[in-house]
């Protein structure tokens, strides 16, 4: 194993790792309440409520900016090219979204003690087959979410010429064992490090790169000449059968990316209302450092750069251009970006387990205490599954699943949202629209295999949709239909605020 080893590189890694582990587990005294010292699932999974703007910004960017992005969306322009930044008018939507819809979330959640997205729907619908829909979809979309944080990991631990599934159980039990620890905290903790570090491993390859390699118009000259002679959907500008479903991916895109238990999470362990609107407002400059990334997959063309998946075109891309020791500077960011969000999203995942299965069916009569147990625990057992994902299963399947979770947690937008606004929507209703989503988005996705877009034929032209914001038009259209036909009875029995 060791003659193909980066020593150098390695090196660096193994620091920084190290560095963020004393952290993450230095972490559980950091910002801790005075009585309950991670005893209570406030304390331990939401980091007793009390994250100000700036740790906020860090958190909330830390877990949707992760590392399998810095991965796939350069890969993804490097396979494609302009179709691959539908991320950026994505994270561009989702802003405004998050400033008028999650404020009011934050004050539902905030008065009534609630700690997941289901529990701020059975507080308003009192409706436990409803909160059941919303938690098992949030914990259904995002185990492979999670194997995808694992993925990326795994990916800058080969370019470092490692082999074999040891180096990446390592990284798997101490990001288990602090999280178990120290919680929120931990990823709120590491999220300044591992920002940090993607900025300067970012801000460096777009200057350094492109001057390497005779500036960006040598650049762009190249990749248009590659997708030229590929041919295709693939090209530095989009064509116009590409307009509809790039658009439809990043409006549906970023209606779903609030839904997902890790934004969540983040967003309710904000201090106050107006902490998650100025994060709304700053949050945008993670997207300029996105769109940095994404021109990554470009110079990679420039670069010579050949791979055998397009998952390494970033990694070889600093192994051929960057001296050893950045490359293991830019590993470690990347790797550390993955623990993050593998944190957030397992604590988010265990949060909707403990509160909404636990809880209601299994000990309604549990403590304050016992709930942090059962969900310390439980954030083992989500890790453990995602890490069977990438020991087992192709890595396509992991990528398919978290396509399909997408258009899933989409389903959960009405039963979460409209109750902030409007009255009129009943419980019934509301599981009926979501039961017809799934099916629909289920279906459609399968049909296409697995793909996130789906083509309808009218009047022998062909319009391409992004299949979750299709199946919730038809959960929406179900949900309006079965709240006309049950009537006052499926209107909600309290009132957040």
């Amino acid at each position: 194993m060791g003659a193909g080893i980066n020593w150098t590189a390695l090196a660096v890694f193994v620091f920084f790792f190290v560095l963020v582990t004393v952290m993450g587990f230095w972490a559980s005294r950091w910002m801790s309440g005075p009585s309950h010292k991670g005893a209570h699932l406030d304390e331990w999974g939401l980091g007793g409520r009390n994250f100000g703007a700036w740790i906020t910004w860090f958190l909330v960017g830390g877990d949707f900016y992760t590392a399998y992005t810095v991965i796939a969306v350069p890969a993804l322009v490097y396979a494609v090219g302009a179709y691959g930044f539908f991320a950026l008018p994505y994270t561009i939507l989702v802003y405004p979204i998050v400033f008028l819809i999650m404020p009011k979330l934050w004050h539902a959640a905030h008065k009534a003690g609630h700690v997941t997205a289901a529990d701020v729907v059975y507080g308003r619908y009192q409706s436990r087959p409803l909160e059941f829909a919303i938690a098992i979809t949030g914990v259904v979309a995002t185990m492979p979410y999670i194997a995808l944080q694992l993925i990326g990991m795994e990916v800058v631990i080969k370019a470092l010429g490692l082999t074999g599934e040891l180096p990446l159980l390592a990284a798997f039990v101490i990001l288990a064992l602090y999280t178990y620890s120290a919680g929120l905290r931990a990823p709120a903790l590491i999220a300044f490090v591992k920002d940090l570090m993607i900025y300067i491993v970012v801000l460096v390859a777009v200057v350094v790169v492109p001057a390497k390699l005779g500036g960006y118009g040598a650049v762009f000259d190249t990749a248009r000449d590659v997708f030229a002679k590929k041919g295709g959907a693939t090209g530095l500008t989009l064509g116009p059968a590409q307009y509809l479903p790039f658009a439809t991916l990043a409006l549906g895109s970023a209606m779903a990316a609030f839904m997902y238990p890790h934004t969540l999470t983040g967003i309710f362990a904000a201090r106050d209302a107006n902490t998650i609107r100025k994060n709304a407002v700053f949050l945008p400059a993670y997207t300029v450092l996105l769109g940095l990334i994404a021109l990554l997959g470009f110079m990679a063309y420039a670069a010579g750069v050949k791979v055998q998946t397009n998952n390494d075109v970033v990694p070889a891309l600093f192994n051929g251009l960057f001296p050893s020791w950045f490359a293991g500077f830019a590993f470690a960011a990347i790797a550390i970006g993955a623990l993050v969000p593998a944190a957030v999203m397992s604590i988010g995942a265990s949060n909707l387990f403990t509160r909404n299965f636990w809880k209601p069916y299994v000990n309604p009569g549990i403590s304050n205490e016992g709930e942090a147990k059962v969900a310390k625990v439980v954030s083992l057992v989500v890790k453990l599954g995602a890490l069977v994902f990438i020991l087992f299963l192709p890595t396509q399947f992991a990528l398919d699943l978290q396509l399909l979770g997408g258009v899933w947690i989409l389903q959960t937008f009405p039963a979460l949202v409209f109750g902030l606004f409007v009255g009129w929507f009943g419980a019934r209703a509301l599981l009926a629209g979501w039961a017809f989503g799934i099916v629909c988005g289920s279906w459609l996705a399968f049909a296409d295999g697995i793909k996130p877009v789906h083509t309808f034929v009218l009047g022998g032209d062909k319009y391409s949709m992004y299949t979750g914001l299709i199946a919730l038009a038809v959960n929406i259209v179900a949900a309006v239909l079965a709240n006309v036909v049950l009537g006052k009875g499926a209107r909600p029995a309290l009132r957040s605020a």
